[in-house]
């Protein structure tokens, strides 16, 4: 899988780590993400939401990503359930593919603890854009 596409700044600063597993064949990514303190609340012992909902969304768009490396994604709708606080300490992210359409794709991700807890779960409906070889655009899928 090619990282390149993905704003290494962006990355850092929701606390990617690794990837741990990146299967296109299947569609699937598992990717490890690290509280830091400073997006914390609650006296340091939850992680503000929308950073939890960042890393199911580049996880999502990582199995995309995966699949077909001149592919991207651009989010018509997502959806995100917190079930548990997101604490500090290093989380797994698995991402996989539901469905690839000709130009939507419907995608779904976990937030792990490191007990196996199901913490958030994300899903989306994506519009697939790709590289279009004659520019820097990408287009309509």
């Amino acid at each position: 899988m090619n990282l390149d596409f993905f704003a290494r700044p962006l990355l850092d600063a929701i606390g990617f780590s690794e990837v741990l597993e990146a299967d296109g064949e299947r569609g699937v990514v598992c990717l490890r993400y690290i509280t830091r303190q400073e997006l914390t609340h609650s006296g340091g012992r939850v992680l503000q939401g929308g950073i939890v909902t960042a890393w199911l969304d580049s996880a999502m768009a990582m199995a995309v990503a995966a699949r077909e490396d001149s592919a991207i994604v651009s989010s018509l709708e997502l959806k995100v359930s917190f079930l548990a606080p997101v604490g500090p300490g290093a989380f797994d992210v698995e991402a996989k593919i539901l469905r690839w359409g000709r130009s939507v794709v419907f995608l779904e991700a976990d937030v792990w603890s490191g007990e196996r807890k199901l913490l958030a779960r994300a899903s989306s409906t994506c519009k697939l854009l790709r590289a279009d070889p004659t520019s820097l655009e990408y287009r309509p899928a």
